[in-house]
């Protein structure tokens, strides 16, 4: 860089370049950092804040409660953004950064971008130790920023002020690559924000990103049709790769002319609508009998933008031994495994080129016709599961039922961890593509309020209308864990239906701990150490949203739960919902799980269980 220069502190410097980055998302120029959700601290308050506020009309800042959700919120944007648009979050030193290491394991795991900005301690050292710095007698230069390194893509700590020159490119690079996809943190020390540098001019010029598409070798391709035109009985496993890369009617089509049934992982569910003629419903531990069925007797199974998780596999025992892969990814680490044929590239890309190659090659039709059949039996299986009943207390595939029933096409199901991936993964019937998110490639108790908030943001138009809402639902052992921002969306004006259903604790994590011999203890209130365990206190999540600004209401049946539904449709704002479920009734189906269990014990329940795990174990396919 050369020419006329602009005198900058640091913070200010990376606040301007920031702002003068652009995405094209369906042909419209956007700007690719949406905005900032942050919270000030003497890390970030005195020098980025100070940056930040003069260009609020153009890079808004929205104030969090919490900095973990609020990063949080950043990633669901980002998934409904398709990895298209980013949004920033920032903490200041101390617990304030810390507090997004969590929030970045989920970026990472699920290869979601965000920015992550920390404040952070002096590189002078005169001050030191300052509040909050934790010091490592050996390691002076080591600051808790440094736990970020296990959990980001890309990681950063400035400590001159040019260093951004070459740093913030690099960074974005890396959230909009799609093999490399992820958190990017930098971490800005406090005496370096405030340093005044004559940056280029050149930094600044406006620069339009756009999402590369690497196309697989010719050899790669060749291999992949040779594989193919081999197969008898092939299944497709489509991932979130697939729907990032805009994929979706591409695969489809694909898979219906050639005869190829598919199913869906779990960060793929929302690819296509549930009733699309190829599709067999979610596959794995959380997925339908119809996927399984078609894994287990797969000649050759073709894994499009998949990582390939425990859940996808049943923990790698689903597919027959002498099954074959085909793995299409931008990630060559992906591609690679499992003795994989790899097709390293965009699925897109990759799916056009085999499907040109493939000539008129198509599957026998008695492969699609099976899956058809087996799909409408699960199917069938559904209906009789969310139909009511005379119990007093609902299931979670009937409360599904009712609210999958009441949502809008362009509304957007939103969860993560507990009982309700599982049971959403089998019962939420998607009606348009890419509304559905299930965060479970980290499982992290409390994404769904906060990410349902940037969910929210993503729906919202410069008008401040949404196209659609997202419906959140959520356990009440995760909504305990982070609930704020059912009070941030309500200052924000950002709507969104939150669905509690109260099972009374941990319920899917009783269910695993029973299920391996072990009696109830510490998941479910009643089995906790309470003070009465014949009655625990129980909350008033109705009372509590509205205590923080929003409209609730609690159900006492489904019939309550569906006019509540059309009743939420129509408020003016964030709106919660209650209902009492039942803890010990599940959606049956899908693979087995591969976890731990005692070696040796006592107990008859727990030997049991050990040798039901030996021989499940027995069945997993070995590999890398």
């Amino acid at each position: 860089m050369s020419g006329k220069t602009v005198r900058l502190t640091m913070a200010q410097a990376l606040v301007r370049y920031l702002c003068n980055q652009f995405t094209e998302i369906e042909g419209e120029e956007v700007p690719l950092f949406a905005g900032v959700f942050g919270i000030f601290g003497h890390g970030n308050v005195t020098c980025l804040s100070e940056a930040l506020e003069q260009v609020q009309d153009q890079l808004p800042t929205w104030r969090g409660q919490n900095e973990q959700s609020m990063a949080l919120a950043a990633i669901g944007f980002a998934k409904a953004k398709l990895r298209r648009q980013i949004m920033i979050a920032t903490s200041s030193v101390g617990p304030g950064a810390t507090n997004m290491i969590t929030a970045a394991g989920v970026a990472h795991a699920n290869r979601l971008p965000v920015l992550l900005l920390s404040g952070d301690t002096f590189v002078n050292r005169l001050p030191d130790p300052v509040l909050q710095q934790v010091e490592h007698f050996g390691s002076p230069s080591t600051t808790v920023n440094d736990g970020f390194r296990a959990v980001s893509r890309f990681w950063d700590r400035i400590v001159h002020p040019a260093q951004i020159l070459s740093s913030l490119p690099q960074a974005i690079s890396t959230m909009l690559d799609p093999a490399d996809c992820g958190p990017a943190f930098i971490g800005l020390p406090q005496d370096i924000q405030e340093i005044a540098y004559d940056y280029p001019e050149s930094f600044f010029t406006k620069k339009v990103w756009t999402i590369p598409r690497p196309r697989p070798s010719r050899e790669e391709i060749s291999k992949a049709v040779e594989l193919l035109k081999t197969a008898k009985t092939p299944l497709i496993i489509a991932g979130g790769g697939v729907r990032y890369s805009g994929a979706n009617d591409v695969l489809a089509d694909f898979a219906t002319r050639r005869g190829i049934p598919f199913t869906e992982t779990i960060a793929g569910k929302g690819g296509v609508v549930h009733d699309h003629p190829a599709y067999t419903g979610a596959m794995g531990i959380e997925g339908t009998d119809a996927s399984k069925v078609l894994a287990e007797t797969a000649d050759l199974v073709i894994a499009v933008g998949t990582r390939m998780q425990d859940f996808t596999t049943g923990s790698w025992t689903t597919f027959a031994p002498d099954t074959k892969f085909l793995n299409i990814n931008a990630a060559r680490f992906d591609a690679s495994k499992h003795f994989a044929q790899p097709v390293v590239g965009d699925a897109l890309e990759a799916l056009r080129e085999i499907d040109e190659a493939l000539g008129d090659w198509t599957c026998d039709p008695a492969q699609m016709a099976r899956a058809q059949k087996l799909y409408a039996d699960w199917n069938a299986e559904l209906d009789k599961g969310q139909a009511p009943t005379n119990a007093a207390i609902p299931t979670y595939a009937q409360v599904i039922g009712v609210v999958n029933r009441m949502a809008r096409p362009e509304d957007t199901m939103v969860t993560a961890a507990g009982g309700l991936p599982g049971e959403t993964a089998k019962n939420w019937r998607v009606k348009a593509p890419n509304t559905y998110d299930l965060e479970f490639g980290f499982s992290c108790m409390g994404y769904e309020i906060a990410g349902g908030w940037g969910h929210a943001m993503a729906k919202a138009g410069p008008d401040g209308t949404q196209d659609g809402v997202p419906i959140v639902m959520v356990g009440d052992g995760s909504y305990m864990m982070m609930n704020s921002d059912i009070y941030s969306t309500v200052l924000s004006g950002h709507k969104m239906i939150v669905v509690v259903c109260d099972n009374g604790g941990f319920g899917v994590i009783n269910r695993l701990q029973t299920g391996m011999g072990v009696p109830g203890f510490n998941n479910l209130l009643k089995d906790s150490r309470v003070l009465n365990r014949d009655n625990p206190l129980h909350v008033d999540f109705a009372a509590h949203a509205r205590a923080m600004g929003a409209e609730a209401r609690h159900c006492d049946s489904l019939a309550d739960l569906e006019a509540a539904m059309e009743w939420a449709q129509g408020t003016d704002r964030t709106t919660v919902l209650v209902i009492n479920s039942d803890a010990y009734t599940w959606t049956p189906g899908g693979a087995d799980w591969y976890v731990g269990v005692p070696e040796i014990n006592d107990r008859e329940s727990i030997r049991k269980a050990r040798e039901g795990q030996e021989d499940f174990r027995s069945k997993q396919r070995r590999g890398v």
